[in-house]
């Protein structure tokens, strides 16, 4: 599989973070968490800890990600823990996906990529979820300034209103603009949706 600058920034991340810190929910795992049912996809689940906290409800998890590092702890903790997460590495910016799933999350994961590929495979996420599941997606936008863990060459800043636009027609459940502070005086802005994709007629 092929690497990038983001990779490799999350890959070492993953090594040298504390078990303490690993099993942390972020603020945008925690929003997601309660709306997550039956079969779920985490796509870019980093260390698993949304995988986790979701199989313990009661979920059945399929995890991908392009860190080694994350794909082994996930495996070592599943089989540890008993619980019904499967993780699998994969390059996310052209894997292809063969299942539907009640529920698909990506958290942090678009913005890595350039804009044709973040948009395509945001519309194969969306054709995955099955009619009446979830969608929730949480990404990087424009006026973020911290961009340490970005390749030069493949990242894309979508607009605050542009992952809502890609939801038209869906019924939005959730959606929220977040900044952060983050390093040397430069500024994290996110923005996550949680949307249940129409029934069929």
């Amino acid at each position: 599989m092929s690497t990038n600058k983001s990779i490799d920034f999350f890959d070492r991340q993953f090594r040298q973070q504390p078990p303490e810190t690993v099993l942390q929910l972020n603020p945008f795992e925690l929003v997601i968490l309660p709306y997550l049912d039956g079969k779920v996809l985490d796509f870019g689940c980093g260390m698993g800890n949304l995988a986790f906290a979701a199989a313990a409800r009661g979920c059945s998890v399929t995890a991908f990600d392009a860190s080694p590092a994350a794909i082994d702890h996930i495996t070592h903790r599943a089989t540890a823990e008993g619980l019904p997460v499967s993780a699998h590495l994969a390059d996310l910016r052209d894997h292809q996906l063969v299942d539907d799933y009640d529920c698909i999350v990506s958290i942090g994961l678009l913005m890595f990529f350039d804009g044709p590929t973040a948009l395509r495979v945001l519309d194969q996420l969306q054709d995955r979820v099955r009619p009446g599941g979830i969608a929730a997606i949480n990404l990087m936008i424009e006026g973020s300034t911290y961009v340490d863990m970005f390749d030069p060459s493949s990242h894309c800043l979508f607009a605050p209103d542009e992952l809502e636009l890609r939801f038209a027609g869906w019924e939005v459940l959730h959606s929220k603009l977040q900044c952060f502070d983050a390093p040397m005086a430069t500024l994290k802005r996110f923005t996550t949706i949680v949307a249940r994709k129409p029934q069929k007629n």
